[in-house]
């Protein structure tokens, strides 16, 4: 057996030597940035909210906006440092560059929290004269928030690529090691949020936020140390090239060859690729075979039957053309799933805002509002546990399938997330209810915060569902050199989920407060209608749902991936984990 890997280099530039470099010790290397990401991005996310309302002064919805911009953002910048990473800078120094710009953010939102002159006077919560902040004191708070953005975005694009690339697929041993190290992937990112939202809430709240930040920027500071400490010991493997490329020339030569006519043998299109890789030709955008067609001019040679690789700006192989194909047969699922993210973004700004206005008291400790996130994370880990434990075994000795498929994943988590919308409006008419009782203003009502733990549980277990079939689907349907593109397009699923969330904000906000009144989304929650903004969100839901089901039923799935890879998938075995 060879000891170094074929496609792999150490830090050196020479081949990699299987017992030098590579395997669980450099991998677990990794994952530590990845955790303290996690506990950044969502210690910040799941409590900004009401550092906006209360300590800014900004309205509901705009404090609402704000968090769902910035989350949306932090995922679509997984693009750009996926770009990055394939096209010039490569995983490694992808993630050491992002990691600090990640620690400069949260360095200076510790300093913005800390200054007094960077925020307004404080005041009562119900005070009619709260000042809010001003221009200058919300540019340095946007500014701090969106270099964590941005360093989010480069470390989820690249870190558990890298972490695989620790790995030789070729052998047995080692990938069976890889397997194991998505699963301890997936469970460390889920204990990094759930440290997120309970210790570092915490801080926050009875300590000091200034504290809280603190703590996330030396905690990457020491993770990169760590990091750095494992470079001898990585693989590295050298980039390929971005897809995107791919895809721009697939559709510019079939643009130019539009007004060409078809071979009726299909056979005579170009085909270059070897005979191992090569991907039958399908019939679904027969448009695109167009950029396949040999014509003069298409070879540097000018001769069609040159060994000279034909310019690809002017003819496509048969395999090129379906891999974008198999990329365009993707969009109808990942619209389809954009709903989805919406609803979760309504977990950690309207629901936060309702816990706030709770009882939230066990004993003498008062339980912080954004820590009633956890029920959200604890409902992910259950769904697993059981899914894994229960549901897999009882599926596999009835249906013979190890699991559901990663279509039928998608639909359960809708559902789920539709179901949790309506639980949600149905608590937030008793919470107004109580609200209208005892005065409008009251700061924390007489009724329990634990009302909520319905939807957290049902919003929670769908993205247990959505997430990994999501992830299964985009990994196993996509082609072997477009991997990192289409995690990318995965991931701009709950970006735009987020941006979808401050839209829909946005224009119910205008729609339904020109009445003169606050309409349903006040500026405190209290004398507004959540409950229907809740009930609008079940209702696309639905809609979502039956679209996205016609979408599951036209979709032609490619054929399926080693049954190890498949059922591996749902606990976190796959490439990339945002």
């Amino acid at each position: 057996m060879s000891m170094t890997v074929a496609d792999a280099v150490d830090y050196k530039g020479f081949p990699a030597d299987k017992s030098k470099t590579g395997g669980w010790v450099p991998a677990a290397l990794i994952l530590g940035i990845e955790i303290v990401e996690r506990l950044s991005t969502m210690g910040i996310a799941v409590n900004l909210v009401t550092y906006l309302g209360g300590i800014m002064h900004l309205p509901s919805t705009t404090s609402a906006n704000i968090v769902t911009d910035f989350m949306g953002t932090s995922f679509l910048l997984c693009l750009l440092g996926g770009f990055l990473a394939d096209s010039f800078l490569g995983r490694y120094n992808t993630i050491a560059i992002f990691a600090l710009i990640q620690t400069l953010g949260t360095g200076m939102l510790a300093l913005t929290t800390k200054l007094p002159h960077l925020r307004p006077p404080p005041c009562s919560p119900h005070h009619a004269n709260c000042k809010q902040a001003n221009g200058f004191q919300m540019g340095i708070l946007y500014l701090a928030l969106y270099l964590i953005a941005l360093g989010t975005g480069g470390l989820k694009s690249s870190v558990s690529g890298f972490g695989t690339d620790q790995f030789d697929e070729k052998d047995e041993k080692e990938k069976s090691q890889m397997a194991f190290f998505f699963n301890r992937f997936f469970f460390f990112i889920s204990i990094g949020t759930l440290t997120a939202v309970t210790v570092l809430v915490y801080i926050q709240d009875q300590v000091g936020r200034s504290l809280a930040y603190g703590i996330c920027s030396i905690a990457m500071l020491i993770a990169i140390l760590i990091f750095f400490s494992g470079t001898r010991r990585y693989r590295y493997k050298k980039s390929s090239g971005s897809p995107i490329v791919q895809i721009f020339q697939v559709i510019a030569v079939a643009i130019k060859k539009r007004n060409l006519n078809m071979p009726y043998n299909l056979d005579m299109l170009y085909e270059d690729t070897p005979e191992t890789s090569r991907i039958a030709h399908t019939d679904q955008f027969r448009f695109m075979d167009k950029a396949a067609i040999v014509a003069e001019g298409d070879f540097e040679m000018g001769n069609k039957y040159s060994s000279s690789a034909p310019n690809p700006w002017k003819l496509c192989s048969v395999t090129r053309v379906e891999e974008v194909k198999m990329m365009a047969r993707l969009l109808p699922i990942w619209a389809t799933t954009i709903i989805f993210w919406t609803i979760y973004a309504q977990m950690i700004t309207f629901s936060v805002e309702q816990a706030s206005t709770m009882e939230r008291s066990l004993g003498n400790f008062e339980i912080p509002a954004g820590s009633l996130t956890v029920f959200f994370v604890a409902a992910i880990l259950i769904t697993l546990a059981v899914y894994d434990r229960l549901i897999m075994p009882f599926w596999k000795k009835w249906k013979g399938k190890p699991g559901f498929s990663n279509l039928q994943r998608i639909a359960i988590g809708l559902v789920l997330s539709t179901i949790g919308m309506v639980a949600a409006a149905l608590t937030e008419m008793k919470r107004l209810s109580v609200a209208k009782s005892v005065g409008r203003s009251t700061q924390n009502l007489p009724m329990s915060v634990f009302f909520l733990i319905p939807q957290f549980f049902l919003v929670g277990s769908g993205e247990a569902f959505i997430y990994t079939g999501q992830l299964d689907f985009f990994i196993t349907q996509s082609p072997k050199g477009m991997k990192t593109m289409s995690t990318g397009l995965f991931l701009t699923t709950l970006s735009l989920g987020f941006f979808v969330s401050s839209f829909l904000v946005s224009v119910v906000k205008k729609v339904t407060g020109n009445n003169g009144g606050q309409g349903w989304l006040a500026d405190h929650i209290n004398y507004g209608r959540l409950d229907c903004f809740y009930g609008l969100l079940a209702v696309l839901g639905f809609i979502n749902l039956v679209v996205y089901l016609i979408c599951a039923v036209w979709y032609k799935p490619q054929k399926p991936k080693p049954a190890a890879i498949q059922t591996a998938v749902f606990n976190g075995t796959a490439e990339e984990k945002c």
